[in-house]
């Protein structure tokens, strides 16, 4: 037996599972401001009511990054950021937020974003390869799912997009 080997609870990760929510309402269609959705241009649609760039995507991962470290990034970050020294690009704002993971490691990412417009299927892998390299993943750690919503609500109706994310983490204590 190894002096130095290590007990079964010294390996065994914490395993922590964060949420995460964000919605936008789209500005009138004449709008100059572009949609952002997970770092990416979309545009066959009018951009997001919001301080920054609206992107629900990044904004829910912060969300959800904020319920595993308590550290609030939208509510308090993001807001300095904005508002103090115009930064309104929501990648640095997830950028702020995965620094304050620390030593904790994601595991896996998982989106589902419900909107009616604009049509994101055929972008669902670049959107997972953009979410992945902001947050130094692989591809495989990130999942994105998009529904339409069947106008059961006002994001089904086209008049918005919501983004939830999962993010499962593992910390792993000596």
């Amino acid at each position: 037996m190894h002096s130095q080997s290590l007990s079964a609870s010294s390996m065994t990760p914490k395993i922590r599972v964060g949420i995460g929510q964000d919605s936008h309402r789209f500005l009138p269609a004449d709008s100059a401001k572009p949609c952002i959705i997970a770092g990416l241009i979309f545009n066959d649609c009018p951009g997001l009511s919001a301080d920054s760039d609206g992107d629900v995507v990044f904004h829910a991962i912060c969300n959800a990054i904020t319920s595993i470290t308590g550290v609030p990034i939208l509510g308090g970050m993001a807001i300095d950021l904005c508002h103090k020294d115009g930064i309104t690009d929501s990648q640095v704002y997830l950028e702020r937020a995965f620094a304050t993971l620390k030593n904790i490691r994601i595991e896996h990412l998982a989106l589902t974003i419900e909107a009616k417009r604009p049509r994101m299927q055929a972008r669902i892998e670049e959107m997972r390869e953009r979410v992945a390299s902001v947050l130094s993943l692989s591809v495989s750690q990130v999942g994105i799912t998009a529904t339409s919503g069947d106008g059961l609500t006002d994001f089904g109706c086209g008049d918005g997009l919501q983004c939830f994310c999962v993010l499962t983490t593992a910390e792993y204590l000596q």
